[in-house]
């Protein structure tokens, strides 16, 4: 697999990873608030690094590098639990350098146990009733994946 700096060529398929991440796994969200030019809004002023197999996009992670904030990680659903996720945060990790943060919905289990296994710390949940989510952090500066 590769790492690299996305680019506007790959936006078309970037849009549909995030597009159907969002459908298949926000159960907590009505499809209909969900639309592909999402993407676009939700990654404005971040650096964008994407992973791809075979000239195939399965996912990508944006930044917030003034921060340290990884704003979204996602790997498409037909190939989540193949490593793509794991490259992507420790890319953004040695990109950011740590401390990083960043923030999960509550209601996203998955996502929650996948960032704890990788010894990120939960520190506070935020958010108004039905939109609450934790801020998490890594603070180590080598990691196991």
């Amino acid at each position: 697999m590769l790492i690299r700096e996305a680019k506007t060529i790959d936006y078309p398929q970037l849009r549909d990873i995030y597009f159907e991440s969002r459908r298949q796994s926000f159960h907590w969200l009505h499809t209909e608030e969900i639309n592909l030019h999402d993407f676009d809004q939700d990654t404005r002023e971040e650096q964008i690094f994407l992973v791809e197999k075979n000239s195939k996009i399965l996912g990508f992670i944006s930044l917030y590098v003034p921060d340290r904030f990884i704003h979204l990680l996602f790997v498409h659903p037909n190939v989540a639990g193949q490593g793509a996720g794991n490259l992507l945060l420790q890319h953004a990790i040695e990109v950011l350098g740590t401390p990083v943060t960043l923030k999960c919905v509550s209601e996203n289990h998955k996502a929650l146990s996948f960032y704890h296994k990788r010894g990120w710390k939960a520190v506070v949940e935020e958010g108004e009733p039905g939109a609450e989510y934790w801020v998490l952090v890594y603070e180590e500066r080598s990691f196991m994946f």
